[in-house]
C-alpha cells in the first residue's frame, strides 16, 4: 500500500514538474536564493524521474534558515552524469568537474551543485531516500534529509573529524529544528555507531541540554 501511494505522489510530481517546464525554464539569477536554487534543481530532477536528495551542509542552510551558509548544494543520487546533464543544462548549468567530477556551476549563482553517489549514509547507519523528506517551498518542492538525519550526518562529521564547524551546525539544527527531531532516533543512532564517549558527542548533548543516552541520571 505504502508502495503504491509513493509511486502515485512521484507520478503526480513528475506532472507538477512537465507542468512548470511547460510554461517555460525557471530563470535563475543572482538575487535567487539558495532554498529556491534547491527546489528549482530539485524540481527539475524529480521532472525527468530523477530521485536526487539535497543532504550536508545545504541541508543545514535550509534548516537554519542561513545561519549557517553553504558553499554548494549536494544532492545524493544514484542518477549518472549522462543522465544528470539534460536536466541540468536547460537551466544554465554547465559541467565543469572541478574540483570534483561531478560539479556543476551556474554563471549567475556563487553555489554550485554537487552529486555524491547514493546510497545516503551517516556514519554505517544507511537511509533510503523514501525515509527521507520532501520540503514545500514558494519555490517548489525539495527533497531533502530530514532534520534528524541533518542532525546525525554533522555529529558523525564533528565525531569522525574532531571538527568544531560540524559541531556546531549539529547544535544549530537541533535547536533551530527542536520541534522535529526524533530524539528516540538520534539517541539510538548514537549508541549504535559507537560515539558516546566522542567529547564533540558530550558537547553537543550538553549544547542541546539533554542526557546523553546510556548516561547515569
Amino acid at each position: 500500500m505504502r508502495e503504491r501511494e509513493r509511486e502515485r505522489e512521484r507520478g503526480r510530481g513528475r506532472r507538477r514538474g512537465s507542468n512548470r517546464l511547460a510554461m517555460g525554464t525557471p530563470s535563475i539569477t543572482r538575487k535567487t536564493t539558495l532554498t529556491e536554487l534547491a527546489a528549482l534543481v530539485s524540481e527539475a530532477l524529480e521532472a525527468a524521474g530523477i530521485v536526487a536528495t539535497l543532504s550536508g551542509g545545504s541541508a543545514v542552510s535550509v534548516y537554519t534558515e542561513n545561519r549557517y551558509e553553504s558553499e554548494d548544494l549536494d544532492f545524493v543520487t544514484t542518477a549518472l552524469l549522462e543522465e544528470l546533464k539534460p536536466v541540468l543544462e536547460p537551466l544554465g548549468f554547465v559541467h565543469t568537474g572541478r574540483p570534483r567530477l561531478s560539479v556543476f556551476e551556474h554563471p549567475a549563482t556563487r553555489w554550485y551543485l554537487e552529486f555524491p553517489p547514493a546510497p545516503l549514509s551517516f556514519g554505517g547507519t544507511y537511509v533510503d531516500a523514501s525515509e527521507c523528506a520532501v520540503l514545500s517551498t514558494p519555490a517548489g518542492n525539495v527533497r531533502i534529509i530530514t532534520a534528524t538525519h541533518s542532525v546525525m550526518d554533522r555529529l558523525i562529521a564533528a565525531a569522525s573529524w574532531q571538527d568544531a564547524p560540524s559541531l556546531e551546525q549539529a547544535v544549530l539544527v537541533a535547536t533551530q529544528q527542536s520541534n522535529d527531531i526524533d530524539w528516540d532516533q538520534i539517541d539510538s543512532w548514537v549508541v549504535a555507531e559507537g560515539i558516546t564517549n566522542a567529547r564533540e558527542v558530550i558537547e553537543f548533548y550538553r549544547a542541546v541540554r539533554r542526557s546523553l543516552p546510556g548516561a547515569s541520571s
